[in-house]
């Protein structure tokens, strides 16, 4: 009787010892973790770069980071629909389109910049065109048509 209590005993201080063991090994990663953080906090001025894809003009790529005088690389995406002209990276607020010219056969609209993400040298205002819809629009008579 007594030989079942000392083993009972034992058994229940072994799973505690295991559940110790393995918290600390979890808390002793959080601590790694913050001690990684740490450096980054240290940074007070961290620079961007672009975003330059692995392959072809879009996809998934890279930007490197440079904080005084470590530089990093970070994983980007730039999207297949980005307008070139402008980067991925510079957000604009745009204006309607304006009336077609017809001596050039483009229409245009202008946008100001409504965020600069990762800090990069964006312009403050743009100018984009595109060709004049060659297709005239209905006049609205949309649903059934009476006789």
């Amino acid at each position: 009787m007594k030989m079942q209590g000392v083993f009972s005993m034992t058994l229940v201080l072994l799973v505690a010892l295991m559940v110790t063991a393995e918290a600390a090994h979890k808390h002793g990663d959080k601590k790694g973790q913050k001690a990684k953080e740490g450096g980054k906090a240290e940074c007070a001025e961290k620079r961007f770069g672009k975003c330059v894809p692995n392959a072809g003009d879009c996809g998934d790529g890279f930007r490197e980071a440079t904080c005084s005088e470590h530089t990093t690389k970070h994983k980007c995406n730039i999207p297949c629909n980005w307008k070139k002209a402008f980067g991925a990276d510079c957000k604009y607020r745009f204006t309607n389109w304006g009336e077609c010219d017809t001596t050039t056969g483009t229409k245009s609209r202008s946008g100001t910049l409504k965020k600069d993400l990762f800090k990069l040298d964006c312009e403050a205002t743009i100018t984009v065109t595109k060709p004049c819809s060659s297709k005239p629009k209905g006049k609205g008579g949309k649903g059934k048509r009476t006789e």
